[in-house]
């Protein structure tokens, strides 16, 4: 288990994203020093866990609170309205963490000043499950030790990965963030390609589920790259192979699968402003 913190997580926003970490963060024992959660629509699950104090607002914090961590999980749209409330905290042993997409470390810099020890993460959603995977990106004003702080919150959710250079955070965004609906909506078309194949619609969901999720725990076991993994289910001019050709074609999975991420990076450098 990771050192645990010694003074108290401040949470704000406590929707499906902050609400997984916050799980994880809970099952982890990493902030037994207390978690303070703002969140002005609910968190009512959280309310009664030892440990967790919830406020619908900033101004209903305690004016002796000093926390070591201030996790931002509000929604990029509104963060400009948010962050101002925190100011206050912005001292050298308090480090933030931002997980909103498209919203910069120079954003936050801005609003909280320039000595602020700032860390920008992108998680996903299978933080829910404890399998998620993490990039984070500090600024220059975060020590070694915040640094592995934000590491050890974000393994609580799942994996993590760090970055020098905030430019690829948009291509993170666009492969590993916004990734897990990829997979969701390849679940629905294999369904669905199964019913038009003739399946029942509930065997064709079943179906599609189960091997998306058998694959992927299987390419994480293996010693073999998914491409090896590949090749050894596909038979020379078998089933398999009859499906490759249509998905490996020269306008099938790969293209479409590179505009998606481009698109998706795209509209994280607009929401950068």
């Amino acid at each position: 288990m990771a050192e645990k913190l010694k003074r108290p997580l401040l949470l704000v926003g406590c929707g499906k994203m902050g609400g997984a970490m916050l799980e994880g963060w809970l099952a982890s024992g990493i902030t037994a020093a207390g978690v303070f959660v703002v969140e002005p629509f609910g968190a009512d699950a959280f309310a009664s866990r030892p440990g967790v104090t919830v406020v619908p607002s900033a101004d209903e914090l305690p004016a002796d609170l000093s926390p070591q961590v201030i996790v931002l999980a509000v929604k990029p749209q509104a963060m400009s309205a948010v962050v101002g409330a925190y100011t206050k905290f912005a001292q050298p042993d308090c480090l933030f963490i931002s997980v909103a997409a498209g919203t910069t470390i120079g954003f936050f810099e801005t609003h909280l000043g320039i000595d602020a020890s700032i860390v920008r993460a992108m998680p996903n959603t299978p933080a829910a499950v404890g399998q998620g995977i993490t990039v984070i990106c500090p600024n220059a004003k975060a020590s070694a030790q915040q640094i592995a702080e934000a590491d050890a919150l974000l393994q609580a959710v799942g994996e993590t990965a760090t970055i020098d250079d905030e430019a690829l955070m948009d291509a993170v965004t666009g492969v590993s963030g916004s990734g897990p609906a990829y997979v969701f909506l390849m679940i629905e078309c294999m369904a669905k390609a199964g019913v038009d194949a003739g399946l029942p619609e509930d065997l064709a969901a079943r179906l599609a589920l189960q091997t998306v999720a058998g694959a992927g725990h299987l390419a994480r076991q293996s010693d073999d790259a998914p491409d090896q993994l590949r090749r050894n289910v596909t038979s020379p001019n078998g089933t398999t192979q009859a499906a490759l050709d249509v998905l490996m074609a020269d306008d099938g999975l790969q293209p479409l699968m590179t505009k998606a991420v481009a698109a998706a990076a795209k509209r994280g450098r607009e929401l950068a402003g």
